[in-house]
């Protein structure tokens, strides 16, 4: 009997896990905002206009939130890689 192997489960990265995890924070966060726009409107008797403004304020604050987010990101990666290079032996 020949006895096999296993193999080492392959390591997933984590950027999809970050990637799905932001997504549905950015759907959540523009949800709660919209219920309280939504509820604050209905309250004070107005148009929509706490809607809007929540919903506005939620989404470009997600949007601020992912874009130094990203920018932290690639520091890191591109520290990451000249770290990487430089410990290489020459060939």
């Amino acid at each position: 009997m020949k006895i096999v192997k296993k193999r080492p489960a392959p390591i997933m990265t984590s950027s999809s896990n970050e990637g799905s995890g932001h997504g549905v924070e950015l759907a959540l966060l523009v949800l709660v905002y919209l219920l309280i726009g939504i509820g604050l409107d209905a309250w004070l008797n107005t148009q929509p206009i706490f809607t809007i403004a929540l919903v506005l304020l939620a989404v470009i604050g997600q949007f601020v939130k992912t874009y130094y987010v990203y920018n932290a990101r690639m520091k890191q990666l591109e520290q990451e890689r000249a770290e990487s290079t430089r410990a290489r032996p020459e060939q």
